[in-house]
């Protein structure tokens, strides 16, 4: 018979104890498979940490998986709990923090990379279209990033009004408009131009400078200021 139990790392010989590898001969030693079973930290009755861990890895598909996983992704593996899948989505939301403006350090943008990569962990796996707006003061530093709509892009939605309505709370001096293609390809349709020019117009009114769209694909994204659209 069975029992209720679980594999730890200390029911590990010594000398394979990511942990103690870690702590030892330092992080980058360790594979990606030990460096889960350190945060993970237990097995379950029929398979050790490790081998729990290397079999996540599998099923997302690497690292770069666990950021596209959902708390369902993970619970529907055998082994995964709520617990579990709590603690790996924790990992990957802090990942994404910082690459990101929320990591709570003062971010500058100097070029279209800097605010596409700010934005790129948040939006790239996105299923629906997202706009969003990046505020920034007159050094160019981030003071906000706000939600606008979601949903396909065209103009009847996307009223400059909800676009430069926090910019004006915050005082902005500028903004960059921020906007994801789920299918992962970047290239700008004619309603994201048509956009583009028509809130450009609505900046040079109002005082606040449209100093870029950014629209975010897989890994990949598009500058409309660089393409010559602004």
């Amino acid at each position: 018979m069975l029992l209720n139990t679980s594999f730890k790392i200390m029911d590990l010989p010594k000398n394979e104890r990511p942990r103690e590898r870690l702590l030892r001969y330092g992080t980058e030693v360790l594979s990606n498979s030990e460096l889960l079973a350190v945060i993970l930290r237990t097995g379950t009755a029929s398979q050790n940490i490790l081998s729990l861990s290397s079999r996540i890895l599998e099923s997302s598909g690497g690292l770069n998986g666990l950021l596209d996983m959902t708390a369902e992704d993970y619970m529907s593996l055998k082994g995964i709990g709520k617990a579990k899948a709590a603690q790996l989505l924790a990992l990957t939301e802090i990942f994404r923090r910082f690459k990101s403006y929320r990591s709570g350090e003062n971010y500058k943008i100097s070029c279209p990379k800097d605010a596409a990569e700010i934005m790129m962990e948040d939006m790239r796996t996105l299923k629906k279209e997202y706009l969003k707006v990046i505020m920034l003061n007159v050094k160019n530093y981030v003071i906000g990033i706000k939600d606008i709509s979601i949903g396909s892009l065209n103009s009847s939605i996307v009223h400059p009004r909800e676009v430069f309505l926090e910019a004006i709370k915050k005082h902005s001096a500028s903004i960059i408009l921020c906007h994801n293609h789920p299918s992962g390809d970047p290239k700008p349709s004619k309603e994201d131009i048509s956009i583009t020019e028509r809130l450009k117009e609505c900046s040079k009114i109002l005082g606040i400078d449209f100093i870029d769209h950014i629209i975010i694909g897989d890994r990949n994204y598009v500058s409309l200021k660089e393409k010559g659209v602004m």
